[in-house]
């Protein structure tokens, strides 16, 4: 069978989805909608579909079995939610949803329909981060005690769309946009969730009423501690997991490799072959709709994601740990 799939959204990420669609033989892209026309047409010529302004009515007249929401994070809940009863399966951006309430709409409208819901947090398919994982698992290096995560990029760039800056719109800024990766790929790596946290963020930026910084101190459900600090301020970029065990250490860096260390310098583990992340999550998506089953990344994962955000800014303004 071949699946067909429209795009809501023709943003940069919308790209990567497109491509990832060529490589996987039973996907096939029928359209995508945006209401900037100049933007849609173009990307629609460009891989030779269909183009909507409008895309209510792109699902109700290509009849998709599969939709892929790449919208404006305040935008996630209506339209996963009208997809959702048209009877398609839904591939949606991350983060979830603004808020838990809005993560709990979508899965309702989820189950209600009866269509399987994968949220895009690609995190679980990068190669080195697979590596990390099985490491951790294999006890190579004993027990796993602290993750210690950073991540610093500029966050005010002039491309950068303004809703990413507008609270109401975005739900948040670098925690909730990069920081959701943070959080995510701890939960991933160590098959936990974040129980607790403990943060504080700086509002320092040019423009915009979001966050530009922040530090939380978090504790799983397991019992491991972990740190995450971002800066979105200027100043070099960064992104880079340190994984602390009872008997060594490892360097994880998602987009490069993993590194680890017995008690000397760090030596990097033979890189396994790359797939492109957005190919896998699709396959991830197939497969739950063939089988029956949840995909890796499901509604009911993202939103512990969302859980923990709203927690780590509640403990900001009331300056108070939090449990999630």
């Amino acid at each position: 069978m071949v699946y067909r799939v429209v795009l809501i959204g023709a943003g940069i990420i919308s790209r990567n989805h497109l491509e990832a669609i060529r490589q996987v033989g039973t996907l096939e892209a029928a359209a995508v909608a945006d209401t900037d026309e100049s933007k849609g047409k173009a990307l629609a010529e460009e891989y030779g579909i269909s183009f909507y302004r409008d895309y209510e009515e792109m699902v109700t007249t290509e009849k998709p079995d599969i939709a892929v929401i790449a919208l404006p994070h305040h935008l996630h809940a209506s339209s996963a939610v009208w997809c959702a009863k048209q009877g398609c399966h839904l591939l949606l951006e991350k983060p979830m949803a603004l808020n838990v309430d809005q993560c709990d709409e979508i899965l309702q409208a989820v189950a209600t329909a009866g269509v399987k819901l994968m949220v895009g947090h690609t995190q679980h398919y990068w190669p080195a981060n697979i590596q990390a994982k099985q490491l951790i698992a294999s006890g190579e290096l004993g027990r796993l005690l602290a993750v210690h995560d950073t991540r610093h990029l500029y966050y005010y760039r002039d491309n950068r769309p303004d809703w990413f800056l507008e609270k109401a719109k975005a739900g948040g800024g670098i925690l909730m946009n990069l920081g959701a990766h943070s959080i995510d790929k701890i939960q991933w790596l160590t098959d936990s969730r974040v129980h607790r946290v403990k943060a504080s963020v700086t509002y320092e930026g040019p423009r915009g009423d979001v966050e530009g910084s922040g530090c939380i101190f978090l504790e799983t459900d397991s019992g491991l501690s972990g740190v995450i600090v971002q800066s979105g301020y200027e100043g070099p970029p960064k992104d880079e997991t340190e994984l602390i065990f009872s008997h060594g250490m490892a360097k994880l860096i998602s987009a490069k490799g993993l590194w680890i260390s017995k008690g000397g310098e760090y030596e990097q583990v033979e890189p396994i072959p790359e797939e492109d992340p957005f190919v896998l999550q699709f396959k991830d998506l197939l497969q739950a709709i063939e089988n029956e089953q949840d995909p890796d990344s499901s509604g009911e994962y993202a939103r512990s994601v969302i859980a923990a955000l709203e927690s780590v800014y509640r403990s900001d303004r009331t300056g108070v740990e939090q449990h999630v």
